[in-house]
């Protein structure tokens, strides 16, 4: 809540939460592939790549506040309000398909860490995950401040571990340090390349635009054009510094992998459960191998509360039914964990790493379907009024845009 003559800090702690729901899916388990990915195989080359698209992340999700914050609408609502029906349904389905991808991810993430902390089969961990977010998200009914608080608990665990990590890795600063030059390597070198723009895709997440876009407004500011600019000013301030946790958290996973494998001449890509056995003996200490597993339990929970967020977010905007919420959640839990459920019924572990693949693929190609209408959106003046993106934003925009458009229909291309 915005209080009058209230302090900077009071100001910036009643605005503060909504980031950190949108920062969790910026560090879900298929930034993890990515990073151990690039770190076991390149050491620390691609940290400048985690910078640049948290960078790029910040931008587009401070164009999704003051969309959010000046017309009332989400991002969806928003789609709905200025494009005909068949754009709409159009967008409306793409981003569907993104979030039950994502939540793929998350579901399965958060299963793999249950088999590795207690042994639970992998089919029974997805609907362990699966049903314990239903009811995590009743706390929503009581008050999202609830809800805030558990997601930066658990970011805090996560952040914990990976300190812990790190402290018994020991990586070498001079490496960190070069890492974050930019290199002609990245792009000379084909499979740098591919797993940059892995980065890259794991990183800008769709559904987060349409989230945030929502759960901006549910803090209290006045409808002036002073009020707006103060709710947008601090709105952001709030996204940049639950961002930064999720740059520490993404550039700790790649350090560590570089630290623990790659410099120990181990530079094969390394996936996530291989990952688990072999941080005991790279860094001789029992307890590295069960802190990463915690990390990882904690961030699939994370990404998927905030995931079953972004799909009620998405499916009542487009569409505008008033589905009970126990129902509107149930249904968007459950379009995720279905897919899930026969992939590892039939194909078993292999199938779960499959669908990881397949997810992150899917969400590269929905990607530009949801920055193209915010940007365009926010770019409108009978829209925006005077809070219309200024033409050196627009034109930051659309080159991110564009940007973001090549570097995942390369991704796409080399999947295939």
């Amino acid at each position: 809540m915005s209080v009058p003559r209230a302090s900077f800090w009071r100001k910036l702690l009643a605005f503060s939460g909504p980031g950190y729901l949108v920062a969790v899916g910026y560090m879900d388990p298929g930034n993890w592939a990515t990073g151990l990915g690039g770190g076991s195989a390149f050491g620390y080359q691609l940290l400048c790549v985690i910078v640049l698209s948290n960078l790029m992340a910040m931008f587009l999700q401070s164009l999704a506040i003051k969309l959010g914050i000046v017309t009332g609408l989400d991002l969806a609502q928003a789609c709905r309000a200025r494009y005909g029906n068949v754009t709409r349904v159009f967008l409306w389905v793409l981003c569907e398909i993104a979030i039950i991808a994502c939540d793929l991810a998350e579901l399965i993430g958060a299963a793999i860490a249950l088999k590795l902390l207690f042994g639970i089969p992998l089919l029974v961990g997805v609907v362990l995950t699966g049903f314990e977010v239903l009811l995590v998200l009743a706390l929503h009914e009581r008050g999202v401040r609830k809800l805030e608080a558990l997601i930066i608990a658990l970011i805090v665990v996560i952040a914990i571990c990976f300190a812990v990590e790190l402290a018994l890795a020991q990586p070498s600063l001079a490496g960190i340090a070069r890492g974050l030059v930019p290199s002609m390597e990245i792009v000379e070198n084909p499979l740098m390349l591919y797993i940059a723009i892995g980065i890259l895709g794991a990183t800008v997440m769709p559904h987060n635009l349409y989230l945030h876009s929502s759960i901006v407004q549910t803090r209290r500011y006045s409808r002036t054009e002073a009020g707006l600019r103060e709710a947008i000013r601090y709105s952001v301030a709030d996204i940049v510094i639950a961002l930064s946790f999720a740059i520490f958290i993404n550039a700790s996973i790649l350090i560590l992998a570089a630290a623990s494998f790659h410099d120990r001449g181990f530079s094969e890509v390394v996936g996530i459960e291989e990952a688990y056995r072999l941080l005991t003996p790279a860094l001789g200490a029992g307890v590295a191998s069960t802190l990463f597993a915690v990390a990882l339990l904690a961030s699939g929970q994370n990404s998927s509360i905030t995931g079953t967020l972004a799909g009620q977010i998405v499916m009542e905007g487009f569409t505008d039914f008033r589905w009970p919420p126990w129902l509107r959640r149930l249904a968007a839990r459950l379009l995720a964990m279905v897919p899930a459920m026969i992939a590892i019924g039939l194909y078993g572990e292999q199938g779960a790493t499959s669908l990881l693949i397949f997810s992150q693929v899917m969400l590269s190609l929905q990607l530009p379907f949801a920055v193209y209408p915010l940007v365009r959106l926010t770019n409108s003046r009978a829209l925006m009024g005077s809070f219309a993106n200024r033409p050196v934003t627009m034109i930051l925009a659309w080159s991110l845009t564009a940007l973001l458009v090549v570097l995942n229909a390369v991704l796409l291309l080399q999947s295939i």
